[in-house]
């Protein structure tokens, strides 16, 4: 059965709960990890929310799979994950991902723009 890339989004926003700034404030100060899915391209012309750790969506699976060499160590199941992208959809497909992998805690803030005008801090751009 093929599926539309809207039963994907529907699947992923169904899986993966959206979050708002302060919530996510929250988690943070929980130790959790704030994650950049993005492309290089766009953190460089953009810079990152401040303190965001940066995996592009195209290599998540190879970083969060913890039986490969490339596995992010800063991924780890027991670690609440908040993931942004440009507007959200990438992020909620990456979340579901992450919840298909084993992650237990994961959100999305939805896109960039959605910390920055929440009043968080960016880094570099």
């Amino acid at each position: 059965m093929s599926l539309t890339v809207k039963e994907m989004m529907e699947a992923a926003n169904a899986a993966v709960e959206r979050i708002d700034m302060a919530r996510a404030v929250e988690v943070l100060g929980q130790g959790g990890l704030l994650l950049d899915v993005r492309d290089g391209a766009e953190l460089q012309k953009t810079g990152r929310a401040a303190g965001a750790h940066h995996i592009s969506r195209g290599m998540l699976e190879f970083h969060a799979d913890d039986e490969l060499q490339s596995h992010d160590p800063e991924l780890r199941k027991d670690r609440p994950i908040i993931l942004y992208c440009a507007a959200g959809g990438r992020a909620a497909l990456a979340g579901k991902l992450l919840k298909d992998m084993g992650y237990a805690q994961v959100y999305n803030l939805g896109g960039f723009k959605d910390w920055v005008e929440g009043g968080g801090d960016v880094a570099g751009s």
